[in-house]
């Protein structure tokens, strides 16, 4: 982590409010360089999750689902379960934890997802997810007939979504049919039953000492972990409320410093002294922060949303170390 010589919080705070401008998310020129107090580390969480992975329920869905089904149903060469773990699909209304089926032979070729919400669903649930549908509209469909249960949902030619048991289901993939999606669809619904009970959270150490400062961005309890890596082993971070999500994440690109330019200059940003440059978007609250030339650390609240900069600078500061 590279943090600048500061003064006090407080006038971290000032120099912050004093940057505020109307409209998106970019940044002014960068303030004087000022220090920030070094936050203390939170005491770990009592069971963390060593080794966590994603969730049983999703992993075990896509070992269940039926590889002959999906390859004539989607026209696909070839099926196969990726055995590696894949980080939350943070959003809202829902958090959905996620497994994936491939579909080609090349490293990155398409993929089958299919996610499980994090948290319990209700009929009032499954109405916001699909007002907050963007692209294709979607249509409303009925997954599942006889013993395996009708299940009420909406879908596009990418993908359905549907309540089942009070959870969320989320299958999405390449572009084909709504139709067929709703074969993948019942597919899930068959593999259903006997599923192993869904994880509370699933927790890494290095994620604790952002708790706190999590749920004061948050505005409210934070009620499940999501923690993991990426494919190339960074830390994601997520926290996730009856209201929304949190997390953090990073991107390894070439381009880091080009696109920190782009967002410097959107009327939203503020600067923060945090490793090279960073600056956090007053109107929707996402922080990014770059380490290096090809490092960029994201910290995205959900719903995008107004948050005192102070409040995410705080998060920030608590979490960056562990993105040297």
């Amino acid at each position: 982590m590279r943090i600048r010589p500061v003064v006090p919080l407080v006038a971290l705070a000032v120099l912050v409010s004093g940057c505020s401008g109307p409209g998106q998310e970019t940044a002014p020129s960068v303030p004087p360089l000022v220090s920030v107090p070094t936050m203390p580390t939170e005491t770990p969480s009592a069971t963390p999750s060593s080794t966590p992975s994603s969730s049983k329920v999703a992993e075990t869905l896509c070992v269940r689902m039926s590889q002959t089904l999906v390859q004539a149903t989607l026209g696909v060469p070839v099926v196969h379960i990726e055995p590696r773990t894949l980080p939350a699909d943070f959003g809202v209304p829902a958090t959905y934890d996620v497994c994936q089926l491939g579909l080609s032979t090349e490293a990155n070729g398409p993929v089958l997802r299919v996610g499980v919400s994090v948290q319990p669903a209700t009929a009032a649930t499954l109405a916001a997810a699909q007002k907050a549908n963007k692209g294709e509209p979607a249509k409303p469909v009925t997954v599942g007939a006889g013993s395996f249960g009708k299940a009420p949902g909406f879908g596009t030619s990418a993908f359905v979504v549907f309540l089942l048991d009070g959870r969320l289901y989320k299958v999405s993939g390449p572009k084909a049919t709504l139709a067929k999606y709703v074969v993948l669809a019942e597919e899930v619904v068959r593999q259903v039953p006997g599923l192993p009970a869904p994880e509370e959270s699933i927790t890494r150490p290095d994620c604790d000492r952002g708790s706190s400062a999590a749920a004061k961005v948050l505005g409210a309890p934070v009620l499940n972990r999501r923690d993991g890596q990426t494919d190339l082993g960074d830390l994601v971070c997520g926290w996730v409320a009856a209201n929304g999500a949190l997390s953090t994440s990073v991107r390894r690109t070439a381009k880091a410093v080009a696109l920190m330019t782009a967002i410097r200059k959107t009327p939203t940003a503020q600067a923060l002294p945090l490793g090279d440059e960073g600056y956090v978007d007053t109107a929707t609250g996402r922080t990014t922060i770059r380490i290096g030339e090809d490092k960029l650390v994201d910290f995205v609240p959900l719903p995008a949303r107004a948050i005192n900069p102070d409040t995410m600078t705080q998060f920030a500061l608590a979490m960056v170390s562990q993105y040297r």
